[in-house]
C-alpha cells in the first residue's frame, strides 16, 4: 500500500533465539496473522495453501498446531539452503516459510516480508539485482519501505503492477506471494530457471518448495513414482521441466507463474525468450553492445554484504566473468577450480593462466576416484535421480569455495546462448550422407536399423541418417535410445510406462523455433531444456548443499534478451564456436584461452568404473539382489552393459552411472517411505495452462 496506510517495522520483526528450530518459539501476532522467526545459524522457501475456502485456524487449536508443525518440518528439510535465519507465516489457511542465507540487508531483511497494511506477504529465494531502481520508482509512487532488502521490493511492485511485476524483476528467483484480499497464492520462477520451485496438489491443499524434500516431508505419500518421468530420465539423465520423478510433484517451469485461489489452480507462461533474429548494424556494433551488456550484468551481480568469489574452469565463459569481476573490483577476486589426476579431463593449467592474468586469490582441489564416497550425499540433495556425473566435482568445488566465500559467480549459460557445443555442428559422416546419398537411402536406413542387434556396427549411424534434424539432435543428446530401453526395461515396467515417449515430449520445444536457422534452433532448444534441467539444477543443488549462493551473470535478463536476438551466424562463424562472445572478450582474456578448444566439465567416470574399487558398484548396487527384485530392469541386459564396459569393448559409463544413481536414489527416497512405490501406477495431477 502507498503512504497513509499502516507502515514501518513493529514488534512483528523482533527476533528470538530458541535453542533449536523445533522448540516452542515465541509467537507474534496481529489479529489472525501468526509469525515465527528464528535466528538460527540460505535461501529456500516452502509452504502450503488450503483450497477449502476456510479462513484459518484458531490460536492453540489442534489444526493450528498441526499447520505449524507441518510448515516447520518443511523448512527444517531445507535448512542447508538457509542456515542464517528462518521465518514462518500462518494465517488464512496459508503457510509461508523460508530458510535464509543472509546476503543483503543482514540486519533487517528477515522474511516473510509484508506491505504497509499486511495484506500482501512474500517469501523469496534468489536475488533481485535491480531492486534499488525499483525501490526508487516505487517510493516515488508513494510506497513506504521498512527494510533495505530486495525482498520488500517484490511486495510493493506487486501492489503497483499486479502480476506484471514479475516481468520487471531482474534477477533469479523462486517467489511465493500471498494476497489476503483476493485469497490468492502466486508462485513465480525466474526466466532462465536459475532458482528452482516445485509444487503438488494433494487432497485440498497446494504444497510448494524450493526442493521436493519439503513436499515429501509434509506428505510422505507423495513418494510415488511417475513412470513417464523415469522414461525421460533414462533418455536424457534428468526429468521433464513440468514434472518430477514423484507423480504428484511438478516443477514450475522457468518463466512461469502459478495462481491458486481457493482450490483453483492455473499455470501460465509470463515470459519466453524471443525466437526472432535481428540483424545488427554491424558485427563491430554487436560486439561492443554485447561487451557493455556483459559488463553491466557482472557489475550488478557483485552486490553483496558478504564475501564473494567465482568458479573458474579456464574456459571462455568463466574466464570472462572473472575478468570482468577483476575490472570492477578493488580487491583480488577469489577463484576456485577443480581438477582430475587424469590429464585428458584436467583443466587446471588453463584456470591457472587466467588466475595469474587477473592476479586472483586462487584455490584448487583435485578430484580422485575415491570422491565417489560422497555419492549418497550428492543424491540426497537432488531429490530426484540426476544422471550428470559432473555433479561430483561441482560438489567439491562448492565445498572448497564455502571455506572462503558465501557467494560465487559462474559462467553457466554461455554455451547455450552463444553456441559453444560440438553438437551444433553436423557429424561429418552424416553430413556426407545428406550430400551424396542417392534418393531413397533414408527410407532404407529407417527400415534396416531396428533389425540390427544392440551394439551392432553401424546401427546408430543408420538410425541417425533415417531421421530429420530434430530427431537426430534428440539422438545426439540422448543416452538410452528407444530400442535400448526396450531391451533394458522389464515387461511390467514397460506396461506401467504405457505410451510415454520422452523424445516426443522434449521435442515439442522445437515447434515454435522452426523459423530460425537450424543452429539457432538448437541453441534456443538447449536454453529451454538442458540448461535449466541439467546445468542450473546441478549448480543450484550442489552449491546450496554447502550453503553457498551461485549467481549466473551470463543469464542476466539483458544478456539473454541481447543474445536471443543475435543471428546464429554471429555466434558460430566459419566453424568458430562462440565467435561473438570471444570477440567481446578479446583484449581482456589471454589469447590462449580464447583460442583453446572447448573441453567441457567432464568426469573420468569411464576409467574410474574400469579400475580401482569402483567396479564393486556394479555388483553391490546395480546387480545386487535388492535392485533386481524391483522388477524394473532386465538383469541380462544390465550384465551385458557391465561386461562390455569393463572389458573396454564399449563405453557405457554414462548409462551405467545413470542406473547406479537411480538405484541409490530409490533406496533413499522410495524404499524408506511408509508405502514403497515399486511398480505401482500413479496418475500425476494436471494443471490448467
Amino acid at each position: 500500500m502507498r503512504a497513509g496506510r499502516e507502515q514501518g517495522p513493529s514488534a512483528l520483526h523482533r527476533r528470538t533465539r530458541p535453542q533449536t528450530c523445533i522448540s516452542t518459539p515465541q509467537l507474534y501476532s496481529n489479529s489472525a496473522v501468526k509469525i515465527t522467526r528464528w535466528d538460527d545459524n540460505m535461501c529456500g522457501i516452502a509452504g502450503f495453501a488450503d483450497g477449502t475456502g476456510r479462513s484459518g485456524w484458531l490460536e492453540g487449536s489442534p489444526a493450528a498446531q498441526e499447520a505449524h508443525a507441518v510448515l516447520g518440518g518443511m523448512c527444517a528439510a531445507i535448512r542447508h539452503r538457509g542456515p542464517d535465519d528462518q521465518g514462518l507465516y500462518l494465517a488464512g489457511g496459508v503457510g509461508l516459510g523460508m530458510r535464509r542465507l543472509s546476503i543483503i540487508d543482514l540486519a533487517t531483511g528477515q522474511q516473510p516480508i509484508h506491505n504497509e497494511d499486511r495484506t500482501v506477504w512474500v517469501v523469496f529465494n534468489g536475488e533481485i539485482y535491480n531492486y534499488r531502481s525499483l525501490r526508487n520508482e516505487l517510493e516515488g509512487r508513494g510506497h513506504r519501505f521498512y527494510t533495505a532488502s530486495d525482498t520488500e521490493t517484490i511486495v510493493h511492485a506487486y501492489e503497483e503492477w499486479g502480476e506484471e511485476a514479475f516481468l520487471r524483476l531482474r534477477g533469479m528467483f523462486g517467489i511465493a506471494l500471498w494476497d489476503t484480499r483476493t485469497r490468492t497464492l502466486l508462485l513465480a520462477r525466474d526466466r532462465a530457471g536459475i532458482k528452482p520451485l516445485h509444487y503438488a496438489v494433494i487432497g485440498d491443499r497446494l504444497y510448494f518448495g524450493s526442493e521436493i524434500k519439503s513436499i515429501v516431508t509434509a506428505e510422505p505419500g507423495a513418494a510415488t513414482l511417475d513412470f513417464a518421468a523415469l522414461d525421460h530420465y533414462l533418455s536424457f539423465l534428468y526429468t521433464p521441466s513440468d514434472a518430477s520423478i514423484f507423480a504428484p510433484v511438478r516443477k514450475l517451469p522457468p518463466g512461469h507463474l502459478l495462481r491458486w485461489t481457493d482450490g483453483k489452480l492455473t499455470v501460465h507462461r509470463y515470459w519466453q525468450a524471443p525466437a526472432l533474429e535481428e540483424t545488427p548494424q554491424s558485427e563491430a556494433a554487436a560486439v561492443e553492445g554485447l561487451r557493455e551488456v556483459l559488463r553491466d550484468a557482472v557489475r550488478s551481480h557483485l552486490m553483496s554484504d558478504v564475501p564473494l568469489g567465482a568458479f573458474l574452469s579456464g574456459g571462455v565463459d568463466s574466464s570472462l566473468v572473472v575478468g570482468m569481476m577483476a575490472e570492477a573490483s578493488s580487491r583480488p577476486v577469489k577463484t576456485f577450480s577443480i581438477g582430475f589426476d587424469d590429464p585428458r579431463f584436467d583443466e587446471l593449467e588453463h584456470a591457472r593462466v587466467v588466475a595469474k592474468h587477473f592476479n586472483t586469490d586462487h584455490h584448487e582441489f583435485i578430484v580422485k576416484p575415491d570422491a565417489l564416497g560422497v555419492i549418497d550425499a550428492v543424491i540426497s540433495h537432488f531429490d530426484e535421480p540426476f544422471g550428470d556425473s559432473s555433479a561430483i566435482p561441482t560438489w567439491y568445488v562448492s565445498e572448497l569455495a564455502r571455506r572462503h566465500v558465501t557467494v560465487v559467480l559462474s559462467g553457466d549459460g554461455g554455451d547455450e546462448l552463444f553456441g559453444g557445443y560440438d553438437r551444433y555442428f553436423p557429424h561429418p559422416r552424416v553430413a556426407a550422407f545428406d550430400r551424396w546419398a542417392p534418393p531413397g537411402s533414408r527410407a532404407v536406413a529407417s527400415l534396416a536399423w531396428p533389425w540390427l542387434p544392440h551394439g551392432a556396427t553401424g546401427k546408430n549411424f543408420l538410425r541417425r541418417i533415417s531421421r530429420n534434424e530434430e530427431g537426430r539432435y534428440l539422438d545426439e543428446i540422448g543416452y538410452f535410445q528407444p530400442d535400448e530401453k526396450a531391451a533394458l526395461l522389464t515387461a511390467d515396467l514397460r506396461r506401467h510406462m504405457g505410451d510415454a515417449d520422452a523424445g516426443t515430449r522434449l521435442g515439442r520445444h522445437f515447434a515454435r523455433l522452426r523459423g530460425l536457422p537450424w543452429q539457432g534452433q538448437m541453441m534456443h532448444f538447449d536454453f529451454e531444456t538442458y540448461l535449466p534441467e541439467d546445468i542450473l539444477t546441478k549448480v543450484d543443488r550442489m552449491s546450496m548443499a554447502h550453503s553457498i549462493e551461485s549467481r549466473v551473470p551470463l543469464l542476466d535478463n539483458e544478456v539473454i534478451e541481447f543474445a536471443a536476438r543475435l543471428p546464429a551466424a554471429l555466434k558460430i562463424k566459419n566453424g568458430r564456436r562462440k565467435h561473438i562472445l570471444k570477440e567481446a572478450a578479446s583484449g581482456l582474456l589471454p589469447d590462449g584461452i580464447l583460442q583453446r578448444r572447448k573441453q567441457g566439465f567432464a568426469v573420468p567416470v569411464a576409467s574410474w568404473f574400469r579400475g580401482g574399487g569402483l567396479r564393486e558398484l556394479f555388483s553391490d548396487v546395480l546387480l545386487s539382489p535388492r535392485a533386481q527384485q524391483r522388477g524394473y530392469f532386465e538383469s541380462r541386459f544390465m550384465e551385458r552393459l557391465v561386461r562390455e564396459h569393463v572389458t573396454d569393448r564399449r563405453d557405457h559409463s554414462a548409462r551405467l552411472w545413470a542406473l547406479v544413481v537411480f538405484e541409490l536414489w530409490h533406496r533413499q527416497y522410495i524404499d524408506s517411505t511408509p508405502s514403497p512405490a515399486a511398480l505401482r501406477p500413479a496418475t500425476p495431477v494436471s494443471a490448467a495452462s
